[in-house]
């Protein structure tokens, strides 16, 4: 202990009589660092942000929208639009193998929505009861709606918040009626906010039946009466979303008559697909970063391998002496051994506590939508630790070893 504390006490005379030297060797390495932890955490906040903003419309879920086939089998310079309808919707929820969950979506925008209060404009969905099962629906009072509601084919309706504080601005909406297009429905639950600010539609909109939906409001795009605005599914598991996007269009193709194998016969969307592909461009941007940071760690350790040589070289009387009274070769590595680790780590903590305070300073601030401030990473700050360790001992190791073998006598005839 006591010799520990003799070198601890070197090293700060050491670094006090050489201070810009030291300081900038230091502030290298607190740079390195710094540098590692934050590059990886500002990834890791666009990771997280990204993530955030996907499950905020839900999680696994595959859109299917209507598209265009050709006119004539084994054409493509004329094409014909095929709507997706309520027939497709069934065929699917009894025939699909590797689907969990399927829900038509009957959507209308120029449907006028009109309370004892107010009236507003937005969006009126008919979905169906097993909805709020796929899609991202948290409610805030009341309830959803369930199949007695579809299969009755009732005037009822859940609201979004934005909806909710348009149409009955501070005023109680359950069991309140609303008139879309002057037909009345009973209001019976309202949803939580969706995402950040007034940026998700789903605050905006109003959901009916979609038995109702397609009695009261069908498409106005279309003759075709069951047609439906597009279906929203998600497979069996995540692993499934491949086997799950293929049995919906074979079905599709099938009861619309084309090959399911023409992809620009398709218009639909895979979430998972998505996300799987941002997360391999945001890994490869960690990796990235963090080999920035690597970088920038090793100069400041070749900072501290430079100064640790200088010092032994200042010291080399010092080192002589030491020997000369019987220092043994092991105890001179020990000591600038520590001395190097010593400056490397502390420099490092340095950096690291700086960084995660800056880090914490920003999660004050609010972010924008799809990001989220950097936050310390429990594996980039196992992996700095780590690389300090490693840089540290290098550090510390070459140059002590220098020391421990000079010869006393030719150490004691250093000027």
């Amino acid at each position: 202990m006591r010799m520990l504390l003799d070198i601890f006490g070197q090293t700060l005379r050491t670094l006090w009589a050489h201070k810009l030297r030291s300081f900038l060797t230091m502030f290298g390495i607190a740079w390195g660092v710094g540098s590692l932890l934050l590059l990886v955490g500002l990834g890791e906040g666009f990771r997280t942000g990204q993530q955030k903003q996907m499950d905020s419309i839900g999680r696994d879920i595959m859109f299917m929208f209507p598209g265009h086939v050709p006119g004539v089998p084994g054409q493509h310079q004329e094409m014909r639009p095929y709507f997706l309808t309520y027939d497709d919707y069934l065929a699917i929820r009894s025939e699909a193998k590797y689907i969990r969950n399927v829900s038509p979506v009957l959507m209308r925008t120029d449907i006028r929505s009109v309370s004892q209060f107010a009236n507003s404009n937005g969006q009126v969905i008919g979905v169906a009861p097993n909805f709020n099962q796929i899609r991202y629906l948290p409610q805030d009072s009341g309830r959803w709606m369930n199949d007695a509601d579809e299969e009755q084919r009732r005037r009822v309706a859940v609201i979004g918040s934005e909806m909710k504080r348009n149409l009955f601005p501070g005023e109680p909406p359950l069991g309140a009626r609303i008139l879309l297009n002057g037909i009345p429905f009973e209001v019976i639950g309202v949803i939580q906010p969706v995402g950040k600010g007034d940026n998700n539609s789903t605050n905006q909109r109003v959901f009916v039946p979609i038995s109702t939906m397609r009695d009261l409001f069908p498409l106005k795009s279309t003759t075709e009466k069951s047609a439906i605005s597009f279906l929203n599914f998600q497979p069996r598991t995540r692993d499934d979303h491949e086997a799950a996007r293929e049995e919906a269009r074979q079905i599709v193709a099938r009861r619309h008559d084309f090959d399911w194998h023409n992809d620009d016969a398709f218009e639909d969307w895979d979430t998972i697909r998505g996300a799987e592909m941002v997360g391999k461009i945001f890994t490869a941007m960690d990796m990235f970063l963090g080999g920035v940071g690597m970088i920038t760690l090793a100069l400041g350790a070749i900072g501290v391998i430079n100064i640790m040589l200088v010092s032994v070289t200042e010291r080399t009387r010092e080192i002589g002496l030491l020997k000369a009274l019987g220092a043994t070769n092991s105890e001179v590595l020990t000591q600038f051994f520590l001395e190097g680790v010593f400056l490397t780590l502390l420099s490092g903590g340095v950096g690291m506590a700086v960084a995660a305070g800056f880090m914490t300073w920003l999660h004050t601030f609010p972010s924008p939508p799809g990001w989220d401030p950097p936050t310390l990473v429990p594996t980039s700050a196992a992996l700095a630790i780590a690389s300090l360790s490693i840089a540290g001992i290098i550090a510390g190791l070459y140059p002590a070893r220098r020391a421990a073998m000079l010869q006393p006598v030719e150490a004691l005839r250093k000027e």
